[in-house]
């Protein structure tokens, strides 16, 4: 019983992660900013939902597969959101700055 309170917990806290994200994307001013806050919100977001398979695995290899899936994903968002960055000042984009 205790268990399965965690796991929604950890799920509705990842919910709110994605949720932030997408607000991020939707409400940010430029295309770094909005890079930053969905590949942060969507890490933690994917995390809190392995933690929560994890607490609900019947072996220890079903939770190695979900830590190589979540460093996986890591590495790629990463990987991606620095690639798009990259293109992005090639194109002639630069970083948002707040007015004064």
């Amino acid at each position: 019983m205790l268990l399965d309170i965690a796991v929604v917990i950890l799920i509705f806290a990842a919910s709110f992660f994605f949720l932030a994200g997408t607000v991020g994307v939707l409400r940010l001013p430029d295309t770094f900013t909005r890079l930053h806050a969905l590949t942060k919100a969507d890490n933690a977001g994917l995390l809190l939902i392995a933690i929560a398979a994890a607490l609900k695995a019947d072996s220890w290899e079903v939770i190695v597969k979900l830590v190589i899936i979540w460093g996986l994903v890591i590495i790629a968002s990463s990987t991606v959101a620095h690639l798009i960055g990259r293109a992005t000042l090639q194109n002639g984009q630069t970083p948002w700055e707040k007015p004064s």
